[in-house]
């Protein structure tokens, strides 16, 4: 951040490799008073809205940017003066041009902490829904439009936070505080009437959303509007931040890409016996390798040799990538992320493993950097651990190709050189392919390839 006379210019913090991300969010005005770590702006990307955190206590004097606009790292976003009880100068923020070290690594965790996000909104205990009045049943007669009328919204950093954990557009709430401030309860008033009160003016189909479907262009039939209520006790629960950001992206790919799914099984016997012998030899270097681990060194080795599966679709063209970064679905409290192993082609398995253990972690806690999260060119979904038999995972466009993994069982495989059915670990497989580029011979094909490594990861040093 930059100084102008006696303001302080705060700027876009490192948010990784994300570039032109829009304003969804203006949290403040000129003259607001702020203390330190006060949400100022709110940015979102395709994979999470980030939170501009003020860098120290003090007042708003000029906003250079508004909703809609795009910025990048660097941008100049507002002046703010330091108030007099602030710790340090202006030289303490860095006269540089940058942001201080603290300031920097608050603002990558905001970017992430869905979790704790949720945790500051302290949005009120799920309450059962009660049946509405009976004078609610008939057709209301028309009323004037509730809200500000498109007017400035006076609300609190605060209560903006809540409405968007609800998904309330403060334009539409009518404020009970001083001189129309909307307080929290008005929020949460407004949101508890259910998606026909919240959802803006002219609004189409979309679940949920009360948007106009996916914005595809497609004439879909409105989504359906019901009083659940009237069958029987409801309770309205919101949904997680991330389940909010990834479900419009998980329709658009579903929508958009025509997914097919193949299904294979691994015969795993040696590897796992070969993968419990390797936790034992390293359990004190705290090293723990998990299947995920051999799959993405497997996945690694049949990218390799079937390149059109770790390519994008570009018009008419495939980018082919030269490089093999492999998310890997993480399962946290706030919903799934995907952490990213960078470069996987040129670290060996136990460095894969301690990177998966160490990314793994910080989506749990929150911490995952938006470059953590970036730049994959395969996904792995495994549900090893839970359950299951088969199943068809979304793929994470621009990616043409997904692997999904669900949970090793013992079953008789016939050995025809003995002549008799032996019990084998096998490793049931579940590959979405884009059929656009791949068709299904070539994801037969790469299946097999990848069963063959997986009986044999010698053949990933092939």
């Amino acid at each position: 951040m930059s100084t102008t006379s006696d303001a302080v210019a705060v700027e876009v913090p490192d948010i990784g490799d994300f570039e032109d991300v829009p304003i969804i969010e203006v949290l403040v005005s000129p003259g607001d008073e702020v203390a330190v770590d006060d949400p100022l702006m709110t940015l979102e990307s395709d994979k999470a809205t980030m939170d501009v955190p003020a860098p120290f206590p003090g007042t708003v004097r000029e906003l250079l940017v508004g909703v809609g606009d795009r910025v990048s790292q660097g941008v100049k976003l507002l002046t703010l003066e330091r108030s007099g009880d602030g710790e340090g100068g202006a030289d303490g923020v860095g006269a540089g041009g940058g942001a201080a070290p603290s300031t920097g690594e608050k603002a990558a965790d905001s970017v992430q902490s869905a979790t704790e996000a949720e945790e500051q909104a302290e949005p009120s205990a799920p309450t059962p829904s009660s049946p509405p009045p009976a004078a609610e049943a008939a057709a209301p007669a028309p009323q004037a439009p509730e809200g500000n009328g498109g007017g400035p919204v006076y609300a609190s950093p605060a209560v903006r936070r809540i409405a968007r954990e609800l998904s309330v557009d403060l334009h539409q709430v009518t404020g009970s505080g001083r001189k129309g401030r909307i307080t929290k309860d008005d929020v949460r008033s407004f949101a508890d009437r259910g998606p026909a009160a919240a959802a803006p003016a002219g609004a189409g189909a979309g679940p949920g959303s009360g948007g106009p479907g996916l914005g595809l262009g497609m004439n879909l039939p409105a989504w359906p509007t019901i009083d659940f209520s009237k069958f029987g006790e409801t309770e309205r629960v919101q949904r997680s931040r991330i389940q909010r950001i990834s479900g419009p992206v998980l329709a658009r790919n579903w929508v958009m890409i025509p997914h097919v799914t193949h299904n294979d099984e691994a015969d795993i016997t040696d590897l796992e016996a070969w993968r419990k012998r390797l936790n034992d030899e390293h359990s004190r270097d705290g090293v723990k390798v998990t299947m995920v681990s051999f799959l993405i060194v497997a996945s690694v080795a049949t990218l390799k040799a079937f390149p059109n599966f770790n390519s994008s679709l570009d018009g008419e063209d495939l980018i082919l990538k030269r490089y093999y970064n492999i998310g890997f679905a993480a399962d946290t409290p706030g919903g799934l992320v995907v952490p990213v192993i960078k470069n996987a082609d040129q670290k060996g398995l136990l460095d894969i493993a301690r990177e998966l253990t160490e990314l793994s972690g910080k989506a749990r806690d929150g911490k995952l950097a938006p470059g953590d999260m970036q730049g994959a060119s395969f996904t792995i979904s495994s549900l090893g651990g839970i359950g299951g038999t088969s199943f068809t995972p979304i793929i994470n466009a621009p990616e043409v190709a997904i692997l999904g993994a669900t949970r090793s069982a013992m079953k008789p495989v016939w050995e025809a050189a003995r002549g008799e059915f032996v019990p084998r670990l096998m490793l049931p497989l579940s590959l979405s392919y884009d059929h656009r580029v791949i068709d299904g011979a070539a994801a037969a094909r790469f299946t097999v390839h990848l069963v063959k490594v997986l009986s044999d990861l010698r053949r990933a040093l092939l």
